[in-house]
């Protein structure tokens, strides 16, 4: 079962899974945080598969949760409330979806006796005081937004909770992107902006640092955590090489092939200056190694957003 089956990374790892011949599960709520319209074709090619059910409701209410887990034997939990900066101003919704409903999951996966759980975690537990490049058994410092605070709350769930289920592990994801990624992160808002010709919000300086991480990659690893037989781990799933945000729009602005101009703004307060994950971990648990670049990443996401916008077709003058 997948939670959160027709996001970004969900609709990716199902297909995925479908392909290796696993019989797959969905649940999602299909939110209005985005167009739900883009959640619906991002399901389109497991729509059409025999191998996959799709249980449409909240991964926070036990009656399509429980209906989604029956005979499942295992779990990946995508759904979250995303975004570090919204969640400042709606705390009490993050805090529902992100540790509340995590904790009616692992009660009906205790309830169900699933045996494997992989709970997506995220580099924003990373806080004020972390060193750098982040490991898993450092310290962590202090949640920067009310979103990284839920994501900690959550791994903390999981860690209280995991003597009841055999096999955990809580994966940190560094800066996903690619085809499908959630029009309000970085990569797309700036590549919209570009597209249109209005200028990019660049939120702070351009020598800010993030572990960009293709979705790909991030696929290969959960693949990798569903298969390792640990009874419990905390690992991150990040490229190792961090790109710079000057870098990085300077890469888009090739794939492109358009000039982006910059509005400077001042940096946000949830914000850290850079992510780095130490993914030394993962590749010994796993066999984790990330595949691709950001200049092969970017590509591929500068051919996905195109062919978007021109299903978007023209805009109104």
């Amino acid at each position: 079962m997948i939670t959160g089956a027709a996001g970004f990374i969900g609709s990716q790892l199902t297909e995925r899974l479908l392909s290796a011949g696993h019989e797959v599960v969905g649940i999602d709520s299909f939110d209005d945080f985005y167009d739900p319209a883009r959640k619906e074709r991002n399901l389109a090619e497991a729509l059409a598969s025999p191998g996959f059910s799709l249980v449409r409701g909240d991964v926070g209410d036990s009656d399509p949760t429980g209906r989604a887990l029956a005979g499942a034997d295992a779990v990946v939990h995508l759904a979250a409330r995303a975004g570090v900066r919204p969640s400042f101003d709606d705390p009490l919704t993050y805090l529902r979806a992100n540790v509340a409903a995590t904790a009616t999951l692992i009660e009906a996966l205790v309830r169900n006796d699933v045996p494997r759980f992989v709970f997506i975690s995220s580099s924003s537990v990373y806080g004020d005081g972390a060193d750098s490049p982040f490991r898993e058994a450092g310290n962590t410092g202090v949640p920067r937004s009310p979103y990284a605070a839920t994501k900690v709350a959550g791994e903390a769930m999981c860690r209280a909770l995991e003597s009841r289920i055999p096999h955990v592990a809580v994966l940190r994801l560094f800066s996903v992107y690619g085809p499908r990624q959630r029009p309000d992160l970085a990569l797309q808002t700036f590549a919209r902006c570009i597209s249109q010709g209005e200028p990019i919000p660049v939120l702070g300086t351009t020598d800010s640092f993030r572990d960009y991480t293709y979705v790909d990659d991030i696929v290969d690893g959960i693949e990798a955590a569903l298969a390792t037989d640990v009874d419990w781990t905390v690992l991150n799933l990040g490229s190792g090489s961090p790109v710079t945000l000057e870098t990085m729009i300077t890469q888009l602005e090739e794939a492109l092939g358009r000039h982006a101009e910059r509005n400077l703004l001042p940096p946000h307060p949830g914000d850290l200056f850079g992510t780095w994950a130490d993914v030394s971990a993962a590749e010994e648990v796993l066999g984790f190694r990330p595949q691709w670049t950001f200049a092969q990443g970017v590509e591929r996401f500068a051919e996905w957003f195109r062919r978007e916008e021109e299903l978007a077709g023209p805009r109104p003058a």
